[in-house]
């Protein structure tokens, strides 16, 4: 597939796009910093501008696309990962007008020029327990996607007006709009540098529900969106399958979530994140675990 990526140089998309290369898609990265890959293409530009985005999405995305005299050639389609990444980096109204109207200038040009396919970012933030002003415990275990999405920060905020101007573009448009509501990124190196704190202190992990995905299994999640038709609009938790902790479910459970229904029974270990959907509708098989990287 041809691919237009957005955000291919931040922390995800770095590993995400070469993931997607090296499955034989031909990605442009359209970002504020070019991606420095071979095989892929680099156009330079903030997705906050609609016209810059609907530019892009119209244009050669390098010089041997000239070759062959049959114009410019159109997108299959559209990851998009381009966003303010967390809160406290810049102000609440940055963060909340960068992420809301890149996801609209996206999703317009994509949807009005014909792309069928168009994969977005969102976030377990969504949940409201991530960046929560104290101490909030989900209503229920495990977190699954029928879960309800109650954001208390600009962020979080954010990306649920995303889901919904998503939606909103599927319905009018009838192309296949996927969120992922994606946990952690871990990169390879992180595992080194963070997990022993987190086998110390599992505390450390409440506000991400003690999850993670890793960098190159988000990759896998993406691969399988980009190769699955006819699901419409859906939302998908992204996580690995184990907890980023050394404790059973049990003892996660007794220890942070006590009084919190249990809607089934969890494995010994097993994420709180709740990924059977993407296991069940995309044949998710996430490969990378801590317990085997450190």
């Amino acid at each position: 597939m041809r691919i237009f990526f957005t955000g291919g140089s931040g922390k995800a998309g770095r590993h995400v796009v070469p993931y997607l290369r090296d499955q034989g898609h031909e990605v442009t990265n359209f970002d504020r910093v070019p991606l420095d890959l071979p095989g892929v293409k680099n156009i330079t530009g903030d997705v906050t501008d609609a016209g810059k985005v609907w530019g892009a999405l119209t244009m050669p995305a390098d010089f041997d696309e000239l070759e062959d005299g049959d114009g410019v050639r159109p997108y299959d389609a559209v990851v998009h990962f381009a966003a303010i990444p967390r809160i406290m980096i810049t102000t609440d109204v940055e963060v909340f007008h960068t992420n809301t109207m890149g996801t609209y200038n996206v999703l317009e040009a994509a949807t009005g020029l014909g792309i069928r396919k168009v994969v977005f970012a969102s976030s377990e933030t969504t949940y409201g327990i991530c960046f929560a002003d104290g101490e909030r415990k989900p209503e229920y275990i495990p977190v699954d996607e029928e879960h309800p999405t109650e954001p208390g920060d600009s962020y979080a905020m954010s990306k649920v007006c995303n889901e919904a101007t998503a939606r909103g573009f599927q319905r009018r448009s009838g192309a296949d709009v996927y969120g992922l509501r994606i946990n952690n990124v871990i990169e390879p190196h992180e595992y080194a540098d963070l997990f022993p704190a987190f086998v110390k202190d599992p505390a450390l992990r409440r506000r991400n529900i003690f999850a993670y995905i890793d960098a190159r299994d988000l990759g896998q999640m993406v691969d399988l969106c980009l190769t699955s038709d006819g699901l419409g609009y859906e939302v998908f938790n992204v996580a690995n399958p184990d907890p980023s902790v050394d404790l059973t479910s049990d003892q996660i459970a007794a220890r942070f979530y006590q009084g919190v229904p249990h809607r089934r029974e969890m494995a010994e270990h097993e994420t709180f994140y709740s990924i059977a959907k993407a296991e069940r509708l995309l044949g998710f098989a996430p490969k990378h675990r801590w317990r085997d990287e450190i």
